[in-house]
């Protein structure tokens, strides 16, 4: 029975083990193991509301062990420490609890097929003191923390000598485009919770953009679009400025100005993790990423594949396959069929990437994006409802993945009966 591991349950690992769990798993043609250093999943672009309080991740994510026993796969609690390649095994590095008492032991996973899923994490580009003093939006837990210190200094507004919240967000791309938005809109509800004394004045956003303008991924009048939104919002939007420093004072930039903060947020690129570099021999690129051919298998291993933002495949007509969530769900899809042609003998596909388009909400205020592929020839540039109907439809198809059509609906219902039961804001 082949012995098929994954590693990683983002959107494309998670969605690859259910898949290979319902069509091997189940029929016992393959065992499949899921390996992840968090007990729980929820999808990345959701974490923006999760740092604002929009969305409560202990009830959106969903449990790994419990979706394993209902869809044929197994999952495993560790964090990959290393690949020997050789022997055709996985080494788990210890697992601690957060005093630092031991959990679980190193151990070793074997497999005849590996997949790499171990999406990204922010690229500081070795900035003077962004470690130390900046929030990346890559976890669930880091996203917690982001939500925690915003309601501290929301407690502190009134009482202490602070008259004001001040957030600075380091890169313009989807997540700090929509974080800036969803500040606001948490802002708004969090009024009525029992800080009657907070007015919108009493938050800043500043939207610190290194390039020409945000959003560089679409085109210019979507992110002009956007640009205008955030801009009756509040948000001080800094495009073409540099920061070469960040303090606990705020940011500095090229020019030398302070960028006053008591928050800061850095959102201004990827890289996979640095444990991955070179990593048993394999093949990598700059930011860390697994090089692989057509068929998402390594370039170096073809018992060992790569999809999502830890994968670097080329574009027939040059370029890389961008890091997004459409991405993985694709290269997910692909590579399950490969895995299945090849317990069945048959030859392997290769990927091919379609760009739907891209879509940035800004909250409950507006969605901008472009649709493009399939849907028509060209793009279309979409706005308003449409916009945010197509938004939340990408995150019905994860769901979809995972549960099939009916458990979605039934998910999609209970969501709607929250919204009546529950506050609309994370007030712990």
């Amino acid at each position: 029975m082949y012995k098929i591991v994954i590693v990683g349950g983002g959107a494309g690992g998670l969605e690859l083990a259910t898949e290979l769990g319902n069509k091997l798993g189940r029929k016992r043609k393959a065992h499949i193991t899921l390996v992840d250093k968090n007990r729980t999943h929820l999808w990345k672009p959701l974490l923006h509301e999760v740092a604002a309080g929009s969305l409560d991740d202990g009830i959106d994510a969903l449990s790994y062990r419990a979706h394993a026993k209902n869809h044929g796969f197994n999952f495993k609690l560790g964090a990959l420490a290393n690949i020997d390649r050789e022997n055709k095994q996985i080494q788990l590095a210890q697992l601690n609890d957060l005093d630092g008492t031991q959990i679980l032991p190193e151990s070793e996973v074997s497999y005849d097929i590996l997949v790499m899923a171990l999406g990204s994490v922010s690229n500081d580009f070795k900035t003077k003191g962004v470690a130390e003093h900046c929030i990346f939006l890559d976890s669930p837990q880091q996203a917690k923390k982001f939500h925690n210190r915003m309601l501290n200094k929301y407690l502190q507004l009134g009482v202490q000598e602070t008259k004001q919240v001040s957030v600075a967000i380091v890169g313009a791309g989807a997540t700090g485009v929509e974080l800036s938005a969803e500040l606001y809109n948490s802002l708004q509800q969090v009024s009525s919770y029992g800080f009657e004394h907070i007015k919108a004045s009493d938050l800043k956003v500043s939207l610190v953009e290194a390039g020409a303008k945000i959003l560089p991924a679409l085109p210019e009048r979507i992110s002009a679009s956007a640009h205008q939104e955030l801009l009756k919002l509040g948000v001080d939007v800094r495009t073409k400025t540099m920061v070469i420093e960040a303090t606990q004072q705020g940011l500095l930039t090229k020019e030398g100005e302070l960028i006053a903060a008591d928050l800061i947020v850095w959102a201004a690129g990827i890289k996979a993790p640095d444990f991955l570099k070179e990593i048993a021999g394999l093949e990598t690129n700059q930011v860390n990423q697994l090089v692989v051919k057509a068929s998402l298998q390594t370039t170096l291993d073809d018992a060992i594949y790569a999809i999502g933002d830890c994968a670097s495949c080329a574009l027939p007509d040059g370029g890389f396959v961008p890091p997004r969530a459409q991405s993985a769900h694709q290269m997910a899809s692909l590579v399950a069929k490969n895995i299945i042609a090849t317990i069945k003998e048959k030859s392997l596909v290769s990927y091919k990437y379609r760009d739907y388009g891209s879509l940035v909400s800004l909250s409950n205020y507006s969605t901008v994006g472009s649709l493009m592929g399939n849907l028509m020839k060209g793009s279309m540039k979409i706005e308003g409802r449409l916009a945010r109907m197509v938004y939340i439809s990408l995150y019905r198809m994860h769901q979809v993945a995972l549960h099939g059509y009916f458990r979605t609906a039934l998910i999609s219902l209970v969501e709607r009966i929250n919204r009546v039961l529950r506050p609309r804001l994370k007030l712990h």
